[in-house]
């Protein structure tokens, strides 16, 4: 579906070294602060910045043989883009008849009823859950194959995130063939949604898991200074001291949970991992 490799971007006070990939079915992750890339990347894989160096392949095609009518087959949301707010949602619904020859009319309408978009308000009126939904269900309603939804939960309350979350599990239950890029600060709601997830610093990958296996092997080991001495290290990704003594990130808790039993073993959520892989120690 997607497949980045190697591409370079250079800034001034910014470089981009990033590959990565989104098979048929998937949806993938890429997670990181705010500033470690994710946008930046998003642009180079739509070809709306220049790449120093690098190739992307889009649904198989490469980025410069991509055609208008391919680009029928992405669904794109980018957190700093959207339709004038001068417009209604009935104004833009010609314009999406005549952007997408598969843009289904029925099926945009018949979700503005259900999330409570209004037909005849101007967006600029909308909330942000509102005109975050409304993106979204732009990007859903016209047969793409490849979402590339940068960003597409920031700023959402509880319940907007899950409505929002909700339209994208049915997108991907209707076609087994169709992915989903997506990006967010927000672990919570990857951790539901994604089959795999990229972690990005400073513009480098610096994790690649499948989700089930960072929520069942990865954890986090909390001990005290005797007990770092004495520890056995070869599965150890990162470390950090605490007051208490250290606490190391693993990826194989099992491994410890039957060969350490005296030491306190918690599971590692995606935040923590997120934490130890920018903050904490290379044993």
């Amino acid at each position: 579906m997607l497949k980045i490799d190697h591409i370079r971007k250079n800034y001034n006070n910014f470089s981009l070294d990033c590959s990565l990939e989104v098979k048929p079915g998937f949806v993938t992750g890429l997670i990181g602060q705010n500033g470690a890339g994710k946008s930046t990347t998003f642009k180079a894989i739509l070809g709306l910045i220049s790449i120093d160096e690098g190739r992307v392949s889009l649904l198989g095609k490469y980025l410069e043989d991509f055609t208008v009518n391919d680009k029928e087959k992405l669904g794109v949301v980018l957190s700093d883009s959207g339709f004038s707010g001068y417009l209604k949602v009935k104004d833009i619904i010609p314009i999406l008849q005549s952007m997408y020859k598969e843009f289904d009319k029925e099926f945009f309408i018949e979700q503005l009823h259900r999330f409570q978009l209004p037909f005849d308000k101007k967006i600029k009126d909308f909330s942000t859950g509102m005109k975050a939904k409304l993106k979204v269900l732009v990007a859903v309603s016209h047969n793409a194959k490849l979402l590339i939804l940068d960003e597409p939960t920031a700023g959402l309350d509880v319940l907007a995130r899950d409505e929002l979350l909700d339209m994208l599990r049915e997108f991907m239950e209707k076609d087994e063939d169709r992915s989903i890029l997506i990006s967010s600060h927000i672990s919570g709601d990857l951790e539901t949604l994604c089959d795999d997830i990229y972690m990005i610093h400073e513009g480098k990958i610096i994790l690649h898991e499948d989700t089930d296996v960072l929520l069942s092997d990865y954890a986090l080991l909390k001990v005290s200074e005797n007990q770092f001495d004495d520890l056995d290290k070869q599965f150890i990704l990162r470390c950090k001291k605490e007051t208490y003594g250290y606490s190391c990130l693993t990826n194989q808790k099992q491994y410890y949970v039957e060969n350490c039993p005296q030491i306190a073993i918690e599971r590692g959520t995606i935040d923590e991992v997120i934490t130890m892989m920018i903050r904490g120690q290379k044993k």
